[in-house]
C-alpha cells in the first residue's frame, strides 16, 4: 500500500496546499479504516437480473388475469418495478458484501472462492426477498386494477355527456 502524502511533503508539480488538498490527503491516511469497496452489478448482468424480475412479474401478473391487453399501463408498470427489484437486489448484495482495503490488498485464490460462494448464498435469498416483497402488494394491484375497469364499466354503461 502507497503512504499517504505527508503534510508538508512537497508534490513534483509546485501546488499551493489547499484545504481539498489536505482533505484528500487525510481521507487517504484513514483509507486503511473507513475505505470499504462493495460489488456493484453492470452491463449484461444487470440487464439478466431486471429482465428476470420483468419476466416474473407479467407472470405472475398473468397468474391472476392481469393482461396487457386489458391495461395499457402494465407495460411501464413491470419496466419500473422490474427495475426497482433489481435494485433492491443490487444494493442487498452490496450491504451485504463490502470488503475493507486490507482485506482486498489481502486477499489470495481461496479467500476468493469462498466470497463467490457468499456472493451466491447473498444473491439468491435477495432474489427471493424481492420476489416475495412483490407479491405481497401484488393483491393491491388487482384490486386498483378491478377498480379501474368498474370505473370504465360505469362509464360505457351511463348516459353520454
Amino acid at each position: 500500500m502507497t503512504d499517504p502524502p505527508k503534510k508538508n511533503a512537497r508534490s513534483p508539480i509546485d501546488f499551493k496546499s489547499s484545504p481539498s488538498q489536505e482533505l484528500t490527503s487525510a481521507l487517504i491516511a484513514r483509507a486503511e479504516h473507513d475505505l470499504i469497496f462493495t460489488p456493484r452489478i453492470m452491463g449484461e448482468s444487470l440487464y439478466m437480473l431486471q429482465r428476470y424480475f420483468q419476466d416474473f412479474i407479467k407472470e405472475q401478473l398473468e397468474a391472476r388475469s392481469v393482461t396487457f391487453g386489458d391495461h395499457p399501463l402494465l407495460l411501464p408498470f413491470m419496466e419500473t418495478h422490474a427495475r426497482e427489484l433489481a435494485e433492491f437486489v443490487v444494493t442487498g448484495v452490496g450491504l451485504n458484501h463490502h470488503i475493507r482495503l486490507t482485506d482486498l490488498e489481502a486477499l489470495g485464490p481461496d479467500p476468493e472462492r469462498i466470497r463467490r460462494l457468499d456472493l451466491l448464498d447473498s444473491f439468491s435469498a435477495h432474489i427471493k426477498n424481492a420476489e416475495d416483497h412483490f407479491l405481497s402488494g401484488v393483491g393491491g394491484l388487482q384490486q386498483i386494477l378491478g377498480s379501474i375497469e368498474d370505473m370504465q364499466n360505469l362509464r360505457k354503461d351511463g348516459p353520454d355527456t
